[in-house]
C-alpha cells in the first residue's frame, strides 16, 4: 500500500470500511467534502471460522460489498489481514470471560485494540490525517481545557459512544465521524441518493463472529475441554437446587434456560468461582446501588480528584443512571446511584457521561450482591 498524497492542501482519510451503509455513507460523505479518500476493510474472520455465512459484518459478502461501494466512489480500497489479532485480542477474550463468569463487550474491544490501534497506524502508514468510522458520534476541540471531547451522536436510537469509551486525546485528534450529525434515516436518504448499492442493505445484529447467535455453542467448540467445568445452580443460602454444564452458559439477571424448579421466579445473582456453582435468586437481589470500576479511560476531562455527579451507563441499551463517582486511585472509581440498579454485569462497560459529553468509562468489576455465599 505504497500511496503518494495528490495534492498537499487535500486532507487525507482513510475510511474503515465494513460492507455496510453507514461507512458506505461517511467515505461518499468525505469524498464529496473534498477529501483524498482510501477505504480499507478489516478481514477478521477466516473461512474456516465462518466468513462464508451471511449476516455477519465480517463476512465475505461484506467484504465484496465495501469493494463494490470503493469502485463505485472511485476511490482505492485495500483489505487488511488482522485475523490473528482478532483471534487473540477479541475473541479469546470473549471466551475467557464468559469461562470466568464476566459477560464480554467484544465490540468496545474491537474498537479499542484493533479499528483504533492497528487500523489507525495503517492510516499513519498510509500519510492520510485522519481515519473515519461510520460511528453515531461525534468530536469536539473545548478550547478552554485545551481536550478533544466525545459527544453523543443526534440519533438517540443509533448513538455509539458508550463503545469508544477507550478512545485517547491522540486518537481522537486524528479520528472522523461524519454521521454523529445525523439520524439513521437520513442516512439511508443519503445512500439512496448516492445510489450506493448498500442502500437498504439491512444492518447486523449479532457478533460478526457468531452469525447464528449461539454463544454457549461457540465457547463450547473453542475453549479446551479442561476450562469448561459442571458445577451445582444454589440459592443465596448455599441450598443446591440443580447442575449446570458450564458457567458460560449464563449471565446476571437470566432467567429462562436455568433447568431448575421454584415456586417463585429466580434469576441469575452471581457466581461463586471456587465451587463453579451459579448462585440464583429472586428479582430484588439483582439490585444494587453500588459499583466498582476498574481500567478506567478519562476522555473530555483529566482525572477527577474529587467526587463528582455523573450519569452512568451499565450496558448498551441502557438509559443512565444518576450517580455520585469515587475516585479509588489513578484507573479505578466507585459509583454509587442516586437509586438501585438492575443487573450489573461484571465485563461489561460503565460509561460515565456530563449530558451529551462522554468523560470517560472502565470496566464493571463488580456490585456488592455479587458476593460469594457465605
Amino acid at each position: 500500500m505504497n500511496i503518494t498524497k495528490t495534492a498537499k492542501d487535500n486532507k487525507r482519510v482513510v475510511v474503515a470500511m465494513s460492507g455496510g451503509v453507514d461507512s458506505s455513507v461517511a467515505a461518499a460523505l468525505l469524498k464529496e467534502q473534498g477529501y483524498d479518500v482510501i477505504g480499507i476493510s478489516m478481514r477478521l474472520i477466516g473461512y474456516q471460522e465462518g466468513m462464508e455465512r451471511v449476516g455477519g459484518c465480517c463476512s465475505i459478502d461484506d467484504l465484496n460489498d465495501a469493494r463494490r461501494v470503493c469502485d463505485q466512489l472511485g476511490i482505492p480500497f485495500y483489505v487488511i489481514n488482522l485475523e490473528n489479532a482478532f483471534r487473540e485480542k477479541v475473541i479469546n477474550k470473549f471466551i475467557s470471560e464468559y469461562l470466568s463468569g464476566r459477560t464480554p463487550n467484544p465490540c468496545v474491544l474491537c474498537n479499542q485494540r484493533l479499528k483504533f490501534e492497528m487500523l489507525l497506524n495503517k492510516a499513519r502508514e498510509l500519510e492520510a490525517d485522519y481515519l473515519a468510522t461510520g460511528h453515531y458520534a461525534k468530536i469536539d476541540f473545548d478550547e478552554s481545557s485545551k481536550r478533544y471531547r466525545l459527544i453523543k451522536g443526534v440519533d438517540p436510537g443509533k448513538d455509539q459512544s458508550y463503545f469508544l469509551f477507550t478512545l485517547t486525546q491522540e486518537q481522537l485528534k486524528n479520528v472522523l465521524f461524519p454521521l454523529g450529525g445525523m439520524k439513521k434515516e437520513e442516512v439511508r436518504r443519503l445512500a439512496q441518493r448516492y445510489n450506493l448499492k448498500v442502500a437498504e442493505k439491512v444492518e447486523s445484529q449479532e457478533i460478526c463472529f457468531i452469525p447464528d447467535d449461539n454463544y454457549s455453542r461457540f465457547i463450547l467448540e473453542k475453549a479446551t475441554p479442561d476450562s469448561v467445568k459442571p458445577g451445582d445452580i444454589v440459592d443465596t443460602s448455599g441450598k443446591v437446587l440443580g447442575r449446570h454444564s458450564g458457567i458460560h452458559n449464563y449471565t446476571i439477571g437470566q432467567r429462562k434456560g436455568l433447568g431448575i424448579s421454584s415456586p417463585k421466579p429466580l434469576y441469575v445473582t452471581g457466581f461463586d468461582l471456587s465451587k463453579d456453582n451459579v448462585i440464583v435468586g429472586e428479582e430484588e437481589r439483582l439490585y444494587s446501588d453500588v459499583l466498582v470500576v476498574d481500567d478506567v479511560n478519562w476522555i473530555s476531562i483529566p482525572k477527577p480528584e474529587e467526587e463528582m455527579e455523573v450519569k452512568v451507563k451499565i450496558r448498551y441499551r441502557h438509559d443512565g443512571e444518576d450517580a455520585v463517582l469515587m475516585p479509588v486511585d489513578s484507573r479505578k472509581v466507585r459509583i454509587e446511584f442516586k437509586r438501585p440498579v438492575k443487573s450489573i454485569t461484571p465485563g461489561q462497560a460503565a460509561v460515565f457521561y456530563d449530558g451529551d459529553i462522554v468523560l470517560g468509562g472502565g470496566w464493571i468489576k463488580g456490585p456488592a450482591y455479587l458476593s460469594p455465599v457465605l
